[in-house]
């Protein structure tokens, strides 16, 4: 099992680990700051900083999969290509010091938390995602048109305000009574250990948006920055593509 330090604070750096097993598609560490690609959004990558000060290039992150190809909670730190002499040195115990690359991490968190917020503007199933650091997307399960500058104007006002974010959890039997919190159609919240994880953006008084989540996301609104919409697109009579990008300043 790899404990997962980005869920419980998602601006954490760097940590200190130890190997636990190295497969042919990456490495198990007992303790990342790297998050696996999962809920649309990308892999982290970085690199892990040996005893000797050597260090192995993180192409990607992944979560290790079982016999059948289920997820474990073991999480995959996937090396980049060209360094097989330095990963032929390595054996389950060594410590390491793993550190992501935290300007394409923050600008993950920023895309994460704008999806959210057009979760609020467009209030519709979702049934697709995608979050890396150059643009965001998502799909709308809806016929009727969308207007973007309508919703840049809103993305806006809403990361203006400066809306804090609380990290919280539900109950198993709390999100099966309140079924419409999924806002996702495709990606189902992670089950298992009696809680599910929350993010809601907003206070319980004035809250924006509210829904399970296991993504990384930034603190406040404002930190999001200069994000608009960019292309709006009819993918199918039922699906309305909403893309994100930064502005030039950003």
């Amino acid at each position: 099992m790899t404990d997962d330090l980005f869920r419980s604070d998602a601006y954490l750096r760097e940590c200190e680990a130890r190997i636990v097993h190295i497969h042919e598609d990456g490495i198990v560490l007992d303790r990342t700051v790297f998050y696996p690609l999962g809920g649309g959004q990308a892999g982290d990558c970085g690199r892990l900083v040996l005893a000797d000060g050597r260090e192995i290039a993180i192409a990607d992150t992944r979560k290790a999969k079982d016999a059948e190809g289920k997820p474990t909670d073991e999480i995959l730190h996937v090396p980049a290509p060209g360094q097989a002499d330095l990963l032929g040195a390595l054996k389950p115990g060594d410590t390491v010091a793993a550190h992501i690359d935290w300007e394409r991490r923050h600008k993950l968190m920023r895309f994460h938390t704008a999806t959210h917020l057009l979760c609020h503007l467009v209030p519709q199933p979702v049934n697709g995602c995608s979050i890396t650091p150059e643009y965001a997307r998502l799909d709308f399960h809806m016929t009727d048109p969308l207007d973007k500058e309508a919703l840049t104007a809103g993305l806006i006002r809403l990361v203006e305000a400066g809306h804090p974010l609380t990290v919280g959890a539900i109950t198993d039997a709390e999100l099966d009574a309140n079924p419409a919190l999924v806002k996702s159609m495709s990606v189902q919240p992670p089950r298992g250990t009696g809680t599910v994880r929350t993010i809601r953006i907003g206070s319980d008084a004035d809250s924006i948006d509210f829904q399970p989540c296991g993504g990384t996301h930034v603190a406040n609104t404002r930190e999001i920055g200069a994000v608009v919409v960019t292309k709006i697109e009819k993918k199918s009579a039922n699906s309305r593509r909403v893309v994100l990008g930064w502005t030039p300043t950003s």
